[in-house]
């Protein structure tokens, strides 16, 4: 028997420092490819033609529905115009005649918006491409945007991504299905026509801040916690300090001149809005939104681009980020995790939410 435990024993050891030797091998992989990979190109831009896939959509719906002989027909006179086309063009080019498409393009491209505004890091690349080829005041810019709000100095840098667009004069639509409010706003009331879904949330134009106190929590316990500065208000209010009123009252004073200057942000991109009324931290849905002159249109973006898609060429337009391992299994994780609560909060909901 003590024979036994001991091979056993042996046995565990060596499993052990086996997988500990795996780790270690896969930590080391992991920093080489990490260091590697801040020595390459972060990205590259990716570029799909929407119409093809409007088309592709059109066709697989036509194969089921059209007589056969009619589709037959359809497709050999498309071929035979597409031929006709090409030998058009290769004539043209073969002459030294042939010149650049009058055309619209339509650049597509999507935020979805967290507190800190991370999607800004694609955003500010895939607006330096667009402006590359961009023609002014014949092409235009869509952003699907989704955005709740969050970080001031976050989302004002988003937005003075957009400002690049109008200032290369590049028409610019943004389109908001479900949510554009607070900071999201702040980047959408920058563009030339705001299009919004019946039922989007639109507005929050307001500043919000909010933190806790432990100070008596502390002073309860006997804890003391300092806070030195250098600076009559360069910390007004604390999360572990004891707040004084004249550093609530700064406090406030420095969130009304943000509001203020949030409300003269909007005020320069919609003059027309009765700014005093919409700018009080309240939200409206879509077809209140666009009477209180917060959007210009009722109108989701799927509709708004199929309806594009029969005069202009469209083009989605995304930064792809290259990933490293790390990043993967951080996002399998993620992805893995969001399904369980997923799945955990559908069995408990009793109800939908409206």
């Amino acid at each position: 028997m003590i024979e036994f435990l001991t091979q056993y024993g042996l046995f565990l050891a060596k499993t052990a420092t086996l997988v500990v030797a795996l780790l270690l091998v896969v930590v080391l992989l992991v920093s080489l490819a990490s260091r590697r990979r801040h020595h390459q190109a972060e990205g590259h831009i990716d570029v799909k033609n929407l119409n093809d896939k409007y088309k592709d959509m059109y066709e697989a719906l036509e194969e089921s529905v059209l007589d056969e002989e009619l589709l037959r027909q359809r497709i050999k006179q498309e071929r035979k115009q597409e031929k006709a086309d090409a030998k058009a063009r290769r004539k043209a080019a073969k002459k030294g005649e042939l010149e650049e498409e009058d055309k619209k393009r339509i650049y597509v491209i999507d935020f979805d918006g967290d507190i800190s505004a991370s999607a800004t890091d694609h955003l500010r690349e895939e607006i330096t491409a667009i402006l590359s080829i961009a023609r002014p005041e014949q092409d235009e810019v869509v952003l699907n945007l989704e955005s709740s709000g969050g970080m001031v100095h976050a989302y004002g840098f988003a937005a003075s991504q957009l400002e690049r667009l109008r200032r290369k004069k590049i028409p610019l639509t943004v389109c908001v299905d479900k949510v554009a409010a607070s900071g999201g706003y702040m980047m959408a009331c920058i563009a030339d026509r705001i299009l919004a879904a019946p039922f989007a949330v639109v507005g929050s134009i307001g500043v919000v801040a909010q933190l806790p106190n432990f100070h008596r929590l502390l002073k309860k316990h006997d804890i003391d916690y300092e806070v030195l500065t250098a600076g009559e208000y360069k910390r007004t209010l604390t999360v572990f300090g004891q707040n004084t009123e004249k550093g609530r009252e700064k406090f406030i004073e420095e969130l009304e001149e943000t509001h203020q200057l949030f409300k003269d942000f909007v005020r320069e991109y919609r003059p027309s809005m009765d700014i005093a009324k919409v700018a009080t931290g309240e939200i409206w849905y879509g077809r209140q939104a666009l009477e209180q002159g917060l959007v210009d249109g009722l109108m989701t973006s799927d509709e708004y681009l199929c309806e594009a898609a029969n005069d202009a060429d469209l083009y989605k337009v995304h930064y792809e980020h290259k990933k490293g391992l790390q990043d993967r299994l951080g996002e399998l994780a993620a992805d893995s995790s969001d399904r369980v609560l997923m799945r955990w909060w559908q069995r408990i909901s009793q109800r939908p939410l409206m």
